[in-house]
């Protein structure tokens, strides 16, 4: 009886973890695919909406998974110091994170950041790109690179946060000399 006990508790556990082995699967996105579309609050409480980007130009979504950590902060203050070499290639760039409006709203005050932050605190938006944390709701550090069709174009999964910002200014550059 107690070895029975003890594999169901075993079955149990093992069960448990599917949905986080279905989700991360089904999150799986490669280059020319649609992105996902998604309606995201700012730091300043606006709404942003990939859908009116359509036509705009390029976007650079870079996932991270806390604003205010070491990583983050370095990755958010190197997009900081591109943003002017990245919008001469016709794009803009949205910083993507689990927290809350409040807490994206101090971050971006305390550096200065010119480029929007998304909060996507209930995770949807995270989960929809495959950059979810398995258990966690945090996301991964990747970055996206979408064309004004909404398509994507690059995807890194390999990011270093103080060098990203370099690397998708070099990416879009190669990516818009051959289209």
């Amino acid at each position: 009886m107690r070895k029975l006990k003890h594999l169901l508790k075993q079955l149990a556990q093992l069960l448990s973890w599917l949905p986080f082995v279905a989700s991360v699967q089904a999150g799986d996105l490669t280059i020319g695919q649609a992105a996902p579309p998604f309606l995201l609050k700012a730091q300043d409480g606006s709404e942003i909406s990939l859908a009116a980007r359509q036509g705009k130009g390029w976007t650079v979504l870079y996932f991270y998974p806390k604003a205010g950590t070491p990583g983050c902060t370095k990755q958010a203050c190197a997009f900081r110091d591109s943003i002017q070499a990245i919008r001469n290639q016709n794009a803009e760039v949205y910083g993507i994170s689990t927290d809350e409006v409040k807490n994206l709203q101090d971050f971006h005050q305390k550096h200065k950041l010119s480029f929007d932050l998304l909060s996507d605190p209930d995770a949807k938006v995270t989960d929809a790109y495959g950059v979810k944390m398995p258990v966690l709701k945090m996301a991964k550090r990747w970055t996206f690179i979408i064309d004004p069709a909404l398509v994507i174009r690059q995807i890194d999964d390999d990011v270093d946060p103080a060098m990203d910002a370099q690397r998708v200014v070099d990416n879009l550059k190669q990516l818009q000399a051959g289209l």
